[in-house]
C-alpha cells in the first residue's frame, strides 16, 4: 500500500488521514501546530501506520518517495501556493500532489510548481471519511497518468470519483449547491416561504429522491418533454442575481453566521445541536442505500 502524506491537521486533514488509514495506507499527517496535531491524533486514535509530524523534513527518509501528498491547509490562495511550491521542490516527479481546495482554480494553484503535470485537485466533502464523492479536477498541464493514479488511489480507498474535464470556478458540486441556494434566498426574500418551510420541501421532496437517483436520472424518470415544457415558462422567472443577496449581507452584518455563532437561519441551541449530531450519525445509512442501488446494477 502506497504511503500518503496529508498536509494540515484541521477537520478535513484529520478526516483525510482517517480515510486512507482505514483503507490500509501508511499515513503521515503534517502540521506545524502542536495543538492541531494532538487533536487530530486523538481523533484518529493512534491507528497502525499513522505518523504525526510538524514538518515534511522531520519525517525521515522513509517518506521521501511516498506516492501521494494532499494539502488540506486553510482556503487561502497564497498559503496553498506556498505549501504546494514547497512540496513540489521537496518530492520528486514520482510523487503525485493534490489540493483539497473547495473552489480555487487548479491553474492558479499549479502556476509556479516545478512539475505541474503531477498536480490535480481532489475535492473531498465534509466529513471527508464518510461522504463518498470526490471531484478530481485537472490543471492545464496535469497529465492523464496523474489523474489515473489519483483515481485509482481514491477508488481503492472506497471513494466515488467524478473526474472533471475542465478547471472551472466552484467545480460542479458548489455550482449546483449555490445555484439552488440562490433560488432559496430569493424565495425567502420575496416572502414566499420561510427557512424552515423551504428546508421541509427540499428534504421531503427533492432530497429523498436526489440521494438515490440524481437530477438527470430524475429528468428521465419524469420525462424530458415534461421538464422542457416547465423550463420554457419557469426559467425566465428564476433568480439570476450576480451578487450575494441582501438576506446574506444582513446576516453577515449581524454576526449571524450559523452554527459557529449560535444563530443563522436557525437558533443553535441544545436541541438543534442534537439534531445536527443525529444527521451526522445517519449519513452512513443514506450512503449505504445509494451504494446498494449501484451494487444491484453491477
Amino acid at each position: 500500500m502506497e504511503k500518503v502524506i496529508v498536509i494540515g491537521a484541521g477537520i478535513m486533514g484529520a478526516a483525510l488521514a482517517r480515510q486512507f488509514l482505514n483503507a490500509g495506507h501508511p499515513v503521515a499527517l503534517i502540521d506545524p501546530a502542536d495543538g492541531a496535531r494532538a487533536a487530530a491524533t486523538e481523533a484518529i486514535d493512534d491507528a497502525p501506520g499513522f505518523v504525526s509530524s510538524p514538518s515534511v523534513d522531520a519525517l525521515g527518509p522513509d517518506w521521501q518517495s511516498c506516492g501521494f501528498v494532499i494539502e488540506a491547509v486553510p482556503e487561502r490562495l497564497d498559503l496553498k501556493r506556498d505549501v504546494l511550491g514547497e512540496l513540489s521542490r521537496h518530492f520528486g516527479p514520482e510523487t503525485a500532489i493534490a489540493s483539497n481546495t473547495s473552489g480555487l482554480r487548479a491553474a492558479d494553484l499549479a502556476r509556479d510548481l516545478a512539475h505541474p503535470e503531477r498536480f490535480a485537485i481532489a475535492h473531498f466533502f465534509n466529513p471527508a471519511d464518510i461522504v463518498p464523492a470526490v471531484e478530481l479536477v485537472p490543471a492545464p498541464q496535469t497529465s492523464h497518468e496523474t489523474l489515473d493514479r489519483w483515481q485509482a488511489l481514491l477508488e481503492g480507498s472506497g471513494k466515488k470519483v467524478a473526474r472533471l474535464g475542465a478547471d472551472i470556478p466552484g467545480f460542479v458540486a458548489n455550482r449546483l449547491q449555490h445555484a439552488m441556494a440562490r433560488e432559496c434566498f430569493h424565495l425567502i426574500e420575496a416572502g414566499v416561504i420561510d427557512a424552515e418551510g423551504l428546508d421541509t420541501i427540499t428534504r421531503y421532496a427533492l432530497g429523498v429522491r436526489l440521494a438515490l437517483s440524481g437530477p438527470l436520472m430524475q429528468r428521465d424518470l419524469n420525462g424530458i418533454d415534461t421538464h422542457h415544457a416547465i423550463a420554457s415558462y419557469l426559467y425566465p422567472d428564476l433568480a439570476a442575481d450576480q451578487t450575494p443577496p441582501k438576506l446574506l449581507d444582513d446576516k453577515l452584518a449581524a454576526g449571524e453566521l450559523g452554527r459557529k455563532s449560535g444563530r443563522g437561519f436557525y437558533t443553535w441551541d441544545e436541541r438543534q445541536e442534537r439534531k445536527a449530531k443525529r444527521i451526522q450519525a445517519l449519513l452512513p445509512e443514506i450512503i449505504a442505500l445509494a451504494r446498494r442501488i449501484d451494487m444491484e446494477e453491477d
